[in-house]
């Protein structure tokens, strides 16, 4: 009988060493680990964690593992989901976009609770983080089209990969991984719907319930729960449901000898990531030839089909909510050419407002160039033309953003961010902490890094 998909999975998780992984993705694992803690500091005061933050106060919980910001403890599953939550929160986390794109630092947070919850070390989150990446990243590869072009969510994905992260943290033998994975990937398809035209505090959000659901998948499973194995390519499994047009070599072929995170992009923006082509390059045009608003006649972006589709729909010409406003090319655009920058201030509801920038917004075009949808994913190129009133056209194309490998961001610019986003930190606090994820792999208590994580 051939082996499963989810049974080659379980079968790599189970045997991963942490000796097994290349320094470079031992090095990437505490960067991106470093990030998205910055990332979760910054999300800390967002408003959907703290109102989820109030109902998992009223509801109680176990302490088994500590929520970062408030320092509070409460059980891992509901740890899991605030972390994930608030490293989500701004849309500042890591990305890879291949046929499907994905956030695999939304994962982390299972590894965390999980590791301080059973007395694991430093070692041991290094291999869940680099895990969680493996599996996250090799689904983007595997649908021709990917699920995001048959009308499903990306949190879909993390669905499949959470759980054998979950169970490789609870020391859980290739059938419970197997188990665990069923579990969680029968209940956490997810519509597409979420990141379509107004949207709302759910677009930041399915992907922390999907962690959340891969850890409690993996608590059932360590129990004798059990679920179905055949849950890629079965009967009314993935393949069923979704249809045809999946490369699963892609997901299988040379686990164990490349790992992928090192592909994985950092973002340098907080907003969705095909605007961070066009975004550099219109801060270089501005930069390049001293455009200022009131000059600008007209801009073009010239990108890809979904990117025109997905950032310039009607809804974001004139968003009302933070997670529109961050999905919008208009507005983005238009913030960043007003202000020279964008950073998550950009997004408050005073910002979001701002006239000035709306008119900008009302001149800007998205345009599906075919040639650009050719050319992707290798590359995500944007071509942006900004006229001003003189007649003058200028244009910038821009492949590769900023933060990916292609175009990779410096040591220093992922602690400024990281500091940046830590602002109610201690100077001493944030080296505290930065020199603990970087001495990660000798750490023998991970629940000591936690210790760290807490607003003073």
């Amino acid at each position: 009988m051939t082996k499963s998909l989810s049974r080659t999975v379980a079968e790599f998780a189970v045997n991963l060493r942490c000796e097994d992984i290349p320094p470079k993705a031992v090095a990437e694992a505490k960067r991106f680990m470093l990030d998205s803690i910055g990332c979760a500091f910054g999300g800390y005061e967002a408003e959907d964690p703290q109102i989820l933050l109030g109902i998992h106060r009223d509801l109680g919980g176990t302490p088994q593992a500590t929520i970062l910001g408030s320092g509070e403890r409460t059980n891992v599953v509901n740890a899991a989901f605030l972390n994930a939550l608030m490293v989500r929160a701004l849309d500042y986390n890591d990305i890879y976009w291949e046929e499907d794109p994905s956030h695999p630092t939304d994962i982390m947070p299972a590894a965390w609770a999980l590791a301080e919850w059973r007395g694991l070390s430093g070692r041991d989150v290094i291999v869940g983080i680099v895990l969680g990446h493996e599996i996250e990243m090799r689904l983007c590869d595997v649908g021709k089209p990917g699920i995001r072009e048959r009308g499903w969510h990306h949190a879909t994905l993390t669905g499949f990969a959470a759980p054998v992260v979950a169970a490789k943290m609870l020391g859980l033998d290739v059938d419970q991984t197997v188990n665990a994975t069923g579990i969680a990937a029968s209940h956490t398809f997810t519509l597409g719907s979420v990141t379509a035209g107004h949207l709302t505090m759910m677009k930041n959000t399915v992907d922390p319930m999907a962690t959340r659901a891969g850890v409690e998948a993996a608590l059932m499973a360590e129990r004798g729960y059990t679920g179905p194995e055949p849950i890629y390519e079965g009967k009314e499994g993935l393949v069923h449901c979704l249809g045809d047009g999946w490369d699963w070599e892609a997901l299988t072929n040379t686990l164990g000898k490349q790992f992928r995170i090192t592909d994985c992009s950092y973002k340098l923006f907080p907003t969705e990531a095909l605007t961070h082509q066009p975004l550099s390059a219109a801060l270089m045009i501005r930069e390049k030839h001293g455009v200022i608003p009131e000059q600008i006649r007209d801009i073009e972006i010239r990108t890809t089909a979904r990117g025109a589709d997905i950032l310039c729909d009607r809804d974001k010409y004139r968003p009302t909510t933070r997670e529109t406003a961050d999905h919008s090319l208009p507005y983005c655009m238009a913030r960043a050419l007003v202000d020279g920058a964008l950073t998550p201030q950009s997004f408050s509801e005073e910002a979001i407002r701002d006239e000035r920038v709306l008119a900008l917004a009302a001149k800007i075009r998205g345009v599906a160039d075919p040639e650009i949808d050719a050319a992707f994913p290798a590359k995500k190129t944007a071509i942006v033309s900004i006229t001003t009133a003189d007649g003058q056209t200028h244009t910038e194309t821009v492949d590769h953003a900023k933060g990916s490998p292609q175009n990779p961001a410096g040591e220093g610019e992922i602690r400024a961010k990281f500091d940046a986003l830590c602002h109610m930190l201690s100077a001493e606090r944030r080296d505290e902490i930065a020199e603990a994820i970087g001495d990660l792999e000798n750490r023998e208590r991970f629940a000591d890094v936690m210790a760290l994580l807490v607003v003073e």
